[in-house]
């Protein structure tokens, strides 16, 4: 089967971006990386791909002004010109359009620093430190208009600890998110995972909730 040809969106340095390309490059995982696209012509992940021989492009938002919709289409454009069939954002810092997104819908893939439903948006590591939450981690799930609520592809969990900081909880959950990021991708190119009733199926099973889930130390 020919490997899914896959665009990453980014916004700066892209750590998950990294994490995908390094998966991507053993011979039997499902995907590649094809094409790196920025927003912002000196985001730090532009280097690392062209360093991994990968093409890169830049639409930068600012060129739009307020014009979202005239954003997305550039950049739906710019996916289409290079023939890519999945997409993943790896801190892509806008909000996309419901056009947009409904072009790649169930293609197109987010990681967020939290497990959802809890702690949608931003700062997800202090809102989770000052809820005294025991259980944090990170969710990949596709991307629909609503932020942060699409159906759930995978989570992973560690526990908080009781002197974590913002940086210590940081730096744990985002190794899960560079371990979960590229799984969620492979299973999606391999056209296991499908969507019923607003929740992900992975060869026909449920994705577990996230009280399920064992968090690593």
């Amino acid at each position: 089967m020919p490997k899914k040809r896959v665009a990453v969106l980014i916004s700066g340095r892209g750590s998950n971006m990294a994490a995908l390309i390094e998966a991507a490059k053993a011979p039997d995982y499902p995907a590649e990386i094809v094409l790196v696209l920025a927003n912002i012509a000196d985001a730090g992940g532009l280097e690392t791909a062209r360093n991994n021989g990968i093409e890169t492009a830049v639409v930068d938002h600012k060129a739009f002004g307020k014009d979202r919709a005239a954003f997305d289409r550039a950049m739906h454009d710019v996916l289409v010109a290079h023939n890519i069939e999945l997409v993943c954002l790896a801190g892509f810092m806008r909000l996309l359009t419901p056009q947009f997104v409904a072009q790649w819908n169930e293609r197109m893939l987010n990681i967020h620093p939290a497990l959802l439903p809890a702690f949608k948006g931003l700062d997800t590591h202090k809102r989770a430190l000052d809820a005294k939450a025991k259980v944090h981690g990170a969710t990949v799930h596709f991307v629909v208009p609503e932020m942060d609520a699409g159906p759930i592809i995978m989570q992973g969990a560690v526990v908080v600890r009781d002197d974590d900081t913002e940086a210590t909880l940081a730096a744990r959950v985002l190794k899960v998110e560079h371990t979960i990021y590229p799984a969620a991708l492979k299973l999606v190119a391999e056209d296991r995972v499908k969507v019923a009733d607003g929740r992900c199926l992975i060869d026909g099973v449920a994705v577990p909730d996230a009280d399920a889930l064992t968090p690593a130390a």
